[in-house]
């Protein structure tokens, strides 16, 4: 036992002050004071060791047994025979022990705490050790009780001492009582200190006091590539990406050489402001530099690609990457099925050797948002029987899958099994989600009480209850959500006017319809684009003010769209203007030559106007051009099966009753939705 004698446990402390305590990476300034997103599956599920002991000579049989204790059992097994043969008593083994209870992820911080209790004389370290046991173990109160002991015991601090405290005022609902730490800083005389500033500037940028955290950066006489890539990922995280990219600028001007962590940094800021060409830069210089290639590094040039858009550079570096991890897979799926390339996305799917919950939801969201919510949702129905539990990601996409094909009764299923059972709490984006699935299905007003019991409502969800309400005629109710969305404070964008203009057009709300339009740049800064006019156009043409719609469609500011013609086309039809109609075609045929609807709706107008030569001539060039008339049709879901009926389609022997029932629910269900909207929407 002499090697614990005096002499040694003096040497032992020396030696122990110099590295980074018992868990920290040894290095110059080892405390990491930034948390870089992580693009690495390997390194997000790799357990991190409780000690580091590599500036410490441990020869001591049971100390070495200790440095891989891997639970609370083991090490009060080693803490039982540490009492009796004395070495419990001595400063080093002892905060062995502490470091264990409070540090390791097996720890149990209770028992550092009793263990801490019968120090007559705690060390430095010792004190540092519970502090940021009780920040590990998310009790900041207790960590910073710890901290205000030290100082009004006047325990020796030491720079760790703010850097543990730090962590655990990031944990506060308020900034205080880091900014008391921060005066402490001063008056104890660390704030000369770069691992302690360094600290300050993280603190600041997580509470997102970035001014604060610039402050403390300016400051800084001496600056080490901890302090730079702190502040860089402090701008970055609150999405001040022209900041981040100016202070690396001024970083390589200082001549501070950017490390891994940076270049990540960097790269993650370029992806989310979509820079690529900084982003090709930073490519660039990782492959002239000497920098580690690692894998988190390589993910993040491919994220960088592919949230660029530049899908061949992405894929070039993916194929390129001799070692590839869920994230690599994930991302190029991911950026395949957003651009709308579903194929090339599948079959990168189907080959990844390993998929999570995001791998999964990437594919659902790009079947979704392309239109194609039956693939969508088989693949949901193939995740689950996998064993996955859907994320909030995966049923928004599912919700918006089922809202488009009218999925009701799955849709319900999914709100009440997953969401309601599941869910203690039902997010904004789920309640918006659910809005418009609900609406599409035509269940106006199970949407609307789902609105009226929000807590929060942001501009979706007030975009999403004026269309609801707009697609299915109850325009006073799409207006009235509007002005209180106007007085709530809620500035409307170019969607709200979509659902609004379309409401006043089926209300035939013609001044109203002007006004909102005319008011939408002059008052609300929303410059009219081509959707609007379409709105606009049609609100005039279902009043009956045809030319008033074809000199809007003449003077408009862009090149009119399919809707725009097509609105006036149907206006034609409602009035019986022949020769404005044939104009509307010809544009809609120049634009889409396959659309059959066009010369349906073109000689349907001239049938109407008694023009039976012109009704003939353009089934005729139907018929030249080999356009057929596709029939339209519908689906009904019964018991979970869904069942197609063609227009006019009479084949089936229960036709008869069929048209009967159907015509009695038309008028029922008219009746009954106007009673229950009037009466759950009075509070919108």
């Amino acid at each position: 036992m002499h090697q614990f004698g005096q002499a040694p446990i003096d040497l032992a402390r020396k030696r122990f002050s110099t590295c980074c305590y018992c868990c920290l990476p040894v290095s110059k300034y080892p405390v990491p004071f930034w948390s870089p997103k992580s693009f690495s599956s390997i390194s997000a599920t790799r357990t991190t060791k409780w000690n580091s002991t590599t500036n410490v000579i441990i020869i001591n049989p049971t100390l070495l047994i200790m440095e891989s204790c891997s639970s609370m059992k083991q090490l009060k097994q080693i803490q039982a025979h540490m009492t009796p043969t004395g070495l419990i008593t001595h400063t080093f083994p002892c905060s062995r022990v502490l470091a264990f209870c409070a540090l390791a992820d097996s720890g149990d911080i209770n028992h550092a705490s009793a263990l801490f209790k019968q120090f007559q004389n705690p060390n430095t370290y010792m004190w540092n050790t519970m502090i940021r046991g009780y920040a590990k173990a998310k009790l900041p109160i207790l960590g910073f009780s710890f901290f205000r002991q030290m100082v009004s015991q006047r325990v020796e601090l030491d720079s760790r001492t703010f850097i543990f405290v730090l962590q655990t005022c990031e944990r506060f609902l308020r900034v205080l009582e880091g900014k008391s730490v921060h005066c402490a800083i001063w008056k104890m005389g660390f704030a000369s200190s770069l691992l302690v500033q360094n600290g300050l500037i993280h603190f600041y940028s997580v509470r997102a006091c970035l001014g604060l955290a610039r402050q403390v950066f300016d400051e800084t006489s001496f600056r080490d590539v901890v302090s730079w890539t702190s502040m860089i990922e402090a701008y970055s995280q609150h999405n001040c990406y022209n900041e981040a990219l100016e202070l690396f600028n001024s970083m390589l001007f200082s001549g501070v050489e950017p490390n891994e962590v940076t270049v990540i940094t960097v790269l993650s800021a370029c992806s989310l402001k979509g820079d690529l060409k900084v982003g090709k830069s930073m490519n660039e210089y990782v492959r002239k530099s000497t920098l580690n290639r690692s894998l988190n590094l390589m993910n993040a040039i491919l994220d960088m690609y592919v949230k660029c858009g530049c899908l061949s550079a992405a894929r070039e570096i993916f194929d390129d990457m001799l070692t590839k991890d869920v994230f690599s897979w994930t991302s190029m799926v991911n950026g395949y099925a957003k651009s709308g390339r579903l194929e090339t996305a599948r079959k990168l799917f189907n080959e990844m050797p390993e998929r999570n919950v995001v791998s999964w939801n990437a594919m659902i969201a790009g079947y979704s948002q392309y239109s194609q919510p039956k693939k969508a949702l088989e693949l949901f129905d193939e995740m689950v029987d996998v064993g996955l539990v859907p994320t909030e990601n995966t049923l928004v996409c599912v919700l918006s899958a089922c809202g488009q094909l009218g999925y009701m009764d799955l849709g319900q299923w999914i709100h009440q099994s997953y969401i309601c059972q599941e869910l203690s709490e039902i997010s904004l984006i789920l309640s918006n989600a659910l809005i418009d699935m609900y609406a599409k299905c035509g269940f106006v007003v199970v949407a609307a009480k789902i609105f009226n019991s929000m807590l929060e409502r942001n501009l979706v969800s007030w975009n999403s209850i004026i269309a609801a309400f707009a697609a299915h005629g109850y325009s006073e109710q799409a207006i009235i959500a509007f002005e209180q969305m106007i007085n709530g404070g809620i500035k409307p964008d170019d969607i709200t006017f979509v659902g609004l203009l379309c409401a006043c057009s089926h209300g035939g709300l013609v001044t109203d319809g002007k006004i909102y339009f005319q008011n939408m740049k002059g008052r609300y800064n929303v410059e009219p684009k081509r959707e609007h006019y379409a709105c606009m156009i049609d609100l005039l043409g279902r009043g009956g003010l045809l030319k008033d719609a074809y000199e809007l469609i003449k003077g408009m500011p862009m090149e009119p769209c399919e809707a725009a013609w097509g609105a006036l086309l149907n206006a034609c039809r409602m009035v019986g203007n022949i020769e404005l109609a044939q104009l509307a075609a010809y544009k809609l045929l120049e634009l889409n030559p396959e659309d059959s609807g066009v010369y349906v709706q073109l000689a349907t107008t001239c049938a109407h106007g008694g023009s039976w030569a012109d009704v003939g001539m353009v089934r005729s060039v139907m018929r030249d051009r080999r356009v057929k008339k596709i029939p339209g049709h519908s689906l009904i879901e019964v018991e979970g099966e869904f069942h197609e009926f063609f227009a006019g389609d009479k084949s089936r022997p229960e036709s008869e009753g069929i048209y009967k029932a159907l015509q009695e629910l038309v008028l029922l269900s008219k009746l009954k939705d106007y009673f229950e909207v009037e009466s759950s929407c009075h509070y919108i």
